[in-house]
This record gives structure tokens, C-alpha cells and sequence, in this order.
């Protein structure tokens, strides 16, 4: 599949003109998507104003940045410490990989299907059409009020104040620092849009370099030591000896308990997250197709050969049981072995601070022209600025949306323990939106053989992805082995997701079906263009009885 111009028609079957394809169809202006309208054809929206200016590095940038992020430093220690022996925790890395690739498939099927922006939304609303506009709330609700860009911001901040020297910063002062990225990030991506991809894409290939740098150093230490510097530094030094120890006892001590292991990997499972992000904005992508499948296919091998050689890093460098005895971060212990203890906790917070910022910087692009979209179908108030790439050629509304809950986030919580519970509940929904991609994508291969598909996902992997959606779904309410220090009910940050969903719904039904039935109307979508040449979806009521005549 090519892009596609004003011109060209995408009904699963063959492409056309406009003029072709109007036989039966509704006449829309070239770029409205009739997602909504029509059973029968889909029209991918043309580029934005400003065209498809995303390069390949770019899309891979925007990928590779959202997956390697700060937990990197810390995951890998508390998963060896969870399932025992190194071969055990390497086995699951390579796991997590494989169901990772399992998710990333469905979202190249649906992405290569659908080149367009706005990611899940788009997809839900191409396969739920009934009942009507219930798909479209539901992940309204979802993105705008629990798809915020907070926790990173919080990392930033603690982190770049401990490599500045202060060490123990006020509330007042994290918070500050905190909401400064979040307005850097926001002013920067909505008023210079050149700019804003420019340093995301340098502070993303910093980031992978970071890495490999620390690879390297490890190496480094194993093969060139310093003699004395074990005495210098008062730290304890992998040598060849407890490398060939390593070897020999790879699977020595594992866990072999479901319960130990199923932990483990959810630790994983997170730490690739974010694969399908350029999903969300790939009506600005140079070749969507050709470019969405080889830069998130590479962005998944990257990682996965990076989250291997750097937890072999961390085991040839720091020997077992001070990661498995140590309640330190595993990169900490990593980086003070390699540079010492001052030096290296230098390093790590600036490496940690820089990985949260290019985190929120990649999660702010793609998350804002997801609102934006949500804005062109009417959905949200003030939907008009909302929806215009005015007066910058970005989505300055969309940012203002995006930056809202994510200010309140930060800014609100009084404690780290609300604060990790706010995350919690962000993510949980997230489940349900994947089992029903997953499910709907199985719908669509039965019920319309005629879509074109550049990309088919393995049945079995979407198989595996619905599974393992279930799961977590389950997870909350199975009793942890000691309770929350918050003193809440463990599962009521799944009580709480799940009442914003049906919240989505009871809004939907009073919205899209009680007031309606009550009032005497219809809701219907009609066209608009914005002056930018946006085209956008205004929701009118219509009279029963004119929609009658009509």
C-alpha cells in the first residue's frame, strides 16, 4: 500500500477516484475519514496542513524512546532478585520479547490496514461501529482523562536535582522542576514543531548511545581493571572468577514458581511497552506503511538486544548476591563499580533524568494529535481549536489537553503513595482497550476477507495477546502476599479504572441514546474545514421528523 492522495479511495478491495467510488457513497471532502459513516469503504485522512514530514528516524525515535526508558536502571535487578539465577531472568527477557512482538503484530495489521493518526481510536471505531458513537466515548474518556505524561516528569525532576547536588529537595521545589519539563516540553513541541522532533530525535539516539556505552563499560571493567581500585573505591569487583562462577551456575538458584515468575514478567511485559506509538501519528509519517513495519520491527530488535547485553553487563560487572542482597538500583550498583561511588551516582541521575525526558517528550507528540483527533469528530468542547494546527502547524489544543491532567497529576498528589496509585489506575483500562483491539482484529478476518492487509498478524500470536490481556485484567483482585502500604484495598485501583470506563458508558447512553429518545432528535456528523484545511466532524442534533423527510 502507497499513500495516498486527495484523490484516491481505500475500500479494502482496490483504489479509485472519488468520483469512481461515489456511486452509492456519500460525496465527502477528500480527506474526511468515514470511519463513522460508511460500512462499506474508509478514506484515510490526508497528511496535516504542514504534510508528512516524519522521516524514518523520526518514527524509529519515536518508538525506541517511549520503549527504553528509566526502568531500565532498576527492572532487571528486581526481576533476577524475584526468579533467582541470571539464565532464568535472561529466558524471560527473550520471552518478553516474543509477546511483545505478538502486540506489535496486531498494531502493524491495523496500522498498515488504516494509515492514519490517532492509534486505538481509530481501530476501535473502525471495527465497533455498533452502538454507534459508544466506541468513540469510550476511548475519549480513556485517552483525555487517564493518558497523561506525569510519572516521567516526577523521575526528571528527582533525578536532575540529585546531579545538581541537592539532596533533599522541597516538595515545592521537585514539583516546580517537574512541571517546567512539562511546560518545556509542551511550548516547544506546539510552537516549534521542527524543533521539538530535531531535539526528541538527538535526546532518543542519546539514549541508545547511553546504553551502549554502558555495555561497553562493562566489558571495559571485566577485561581492563585496575589493579587496587576494589581497596580505592571500598566496592566489591566482578573478576574472571565470578565470571566463570557466573557461567556455572547460570541457572543456579532459579525460581521455577509460576507465581514468582508471572511477576517477573509483567516487570517485562512494561518494559517494552510503547511499540505501537507511531500508530498515533501516521498521517504524518513519509511511506506510513513501508516505514510503520521496518522502523517498529527495528525498534523491537533493538531493545531486545539492548535489554540482554546490558542485564549481562549488570551480572559481569556486580557480582549476584550483591544484586540479589542489595536493595539498591541495579544500574546504581552498576555505575558505582564502573565510576565510583561519587562520580557514578552522577552519572546515573543524569542518565536516568535524560531517559525521562526524552520519554516525555515522544509520549507529549503522539499523545497530543491523539486528542486532536478525538477533537475532529466533535467529541470534546471548544473541538474546533482543538482540532486546528493553527497558528504553529501543530496541535496546539491538543497540547493544552494533554498538559492539563498531566499538571493536575503532578501538582495534586500528596504523597508518593497517591501518586503510584494515580499511575496504577492510568493503566489498568488500558487492558481492556487491548483485549478489544485484539478481539476485533479476529472479527475483521472473519467478517471482511476484502480489506486489504499489507501486514497479517500470526492468529496464534493475537491469540496469545488476548491471554495475557485477561490476565492482568485478573491480577488486581488475586490477594498480594503483604498488603498495600497505602492501607487501601488492593484491587481499588482496578475498582477505579473500571468506573471510568463505566462512567464512558453512562455518559454515552444518557448522551447518544436517553436524550435523544427523550428529546425528539438524532445525532448525525457532518463535514466542516477549518482554515488551516482541516477537516473536522461537527455532531448536530437532527429533528425526528426531518430526519424523516429526509
Amino acid at each position: 500500500m502507497t499513500d495516498h492522495d486527495n484523490s484516491t479511495i481505500h475500500d479494502g478491495r482496490g483504489h479509485g477516484s472519488l468520483e469512481d467510488a461515489s456511486e452509492g457513497f456519500p460525496l465527502l471532502p477528500p480527506n474526511y475519514s468515514t470511519i463513522n459513516t460508511s460500512d462499506d469503504n474508509v478514506l484515510p485522512a490526508d497528511p496535516p496542513s504542514h504534510g508528512r514530514t516524519l522521516s524514518w528516524q523520526s518514527a524509529y525515535i519515536l518508538v525506541i524512546s517511549r520503549v527504553i526508558g528509566s526502568g531500565i536502571f532498576a527492572t532487571p535487578g528486581a526481576i533476577l532478585r524475584g526468579v533467582g539465577s541470571p539464565g532464568l531472568s535472561l529466558l524471560l527477557w527473550v520471552a518478553g520479547a516474543g509477546v511483545a512482538a505478538c502486540g506489535l503484530g496486531i498494531a502493524l495489521e491495523y496500522g498498515c490496514m488504516l494509515p492514519r493518526s490517532g492509534g486505538d481510536k481509530v481501530y476501535l471505531e473502525f471495527t465497533y461501529r455498533h452502538p454507534r458513537f459508544l466506541a468513540s466515548v469510550l476511548i475519549a474518556f480513556h485517552v483525555v482523562f487517564l493518558g497523561f505524561t506525569a510519572s516521567n516528569c516526577v523521575i526528571f525532576s528527582q533525578y536532575a536535582l540529585f546531579a545538581a547536588g541537592v539532596e533533599a529537595p522541597s516538595e515545592l521545589l521537585r514539583k516546580g522542576l517537574a512541571v517546567g519539563l512539562l511546560t518545556a516540553v509542551t511550548v516547544v513541541h506546539s510552537c516549534f514543531r521542527a524543533t521539538g522532533i530535531r531535539l526528541q530525535n538527538v535526546l532518543g539516539w542519546i539514549k541508545v548511545g547511553l546504553v551502549v556505552f554502558m555495555i561497553l563499560s562493562g566489558i571495559f571493567v571485566v577485561f581492563f581493571r585496575r589493579p587496587g581500585q576494589e581497596e580505592e573505591e571500598g566496592i566489591r569487583i566482578a573478576d574472571a572468577t565470578t565470571t566463570r562462577q557466573l557461567w556455572d551456575g547460570l541457572w543456579k538458584d532459579s525460581h521455577w514458581n509460576w507465581g514468582a515468575i508471572s511477576t517477573a514478567l509483567f516487570k517485562v511485559f512494561y518494559s517494552y511497552t510503547g511499540l505501537e506509538n507511531a500508530n498515533n501519528v501516521l498521517s504524518e509519517v513519509k511511506d506510513p506503511v513501508r516505514t510503520l513495519r521496518s522502523a517498529t520491527t527495528a525498534a523491537l530488535v533493538t531493545s531486545c538486544c539492548l535489554y540482554l547485553l546490558i542485564n549481562v553487563a549488570y551480572f559481569l560487572v556486580v557480582p549476584l548476591d550483591t544484586i540479589l542482597t542489595s536493595g539498591e538500583l541495579v544500574g546504581a550498583l552498576f555505575f558505582q563499580t564502573v565510576f565510583g561511588r561519587q562520580i557514578g551516582g552522577v552519572f546515573l541521575s543524569l542518565a536516568i533524568a535524560l531517559s525521562a525526558a526524552g520519554n516525555v517528550m515522544v509520549v507529549a507528540f503522539t499523545m497530543a494529535r491523539v486528542k486532536q483527533e478525538i477533537a475532529r469528530q466533535g467529541l470534546l468542547p471548544y473541538a474546533r481549536f482543538i482540532s486546528s494546527n493553527k497558528p504553529f502547524g501543530a496541535p496546539l489544543g491538543g497540547f493544552l489537553v494533554h498538559y492539563i491532567p498531566s499538571f493536575l497529576v503532578i501538582v495534586l498528589p500528596p504523597s508518593a503513595e497517591v501518586y503510584s496509585f494515580i499511575l496504577e489506575v492510568e493503566g489498568y483500562p488500558g487492558q481492556f482497550v487491548a483485549i478489544a483491539i485484539a478481539g476485533g482484529l479476529l472479527y475483521l478476518r472473519y467478517t471482511r476477507p476484502d480489506l486489504e492487509r499489507p501486514f497479517k498478524v500470526w492468529i496464534p500470536a493475537v491469540v496469545i495477546k488476548i491471554a495475557l490481556g485477561l490476565s492482568l485484567i485478573a491480577a488486581p483482585f488475586f490477594p498480594p502476599k503483604t498488603p498495600p502500604a497505602s492501607g487501601l484495598f488492593y484491587a481499588t485501583y482496578a475498582i477505579v479504572g473500571v468506573s471510568i470506563l463505566a462512567s464512558a458508558v453512562i455518559f454515552w447512553y444518557v448522551w447518544a441514546v436517553l436524550l435523544p429518545s427523550w428529546r425528539g432528535y438524532h445525532l448525525e456528523e457532518e463535514a466542516d474545514e477549518l482554515d488551516d484545511g482541516t477537516i473536522i466532524t461537527t455532531i448536530v442534533k437532527v429533528p425526528k421528523t426531518e430526519f424523516g423527510d429526509l
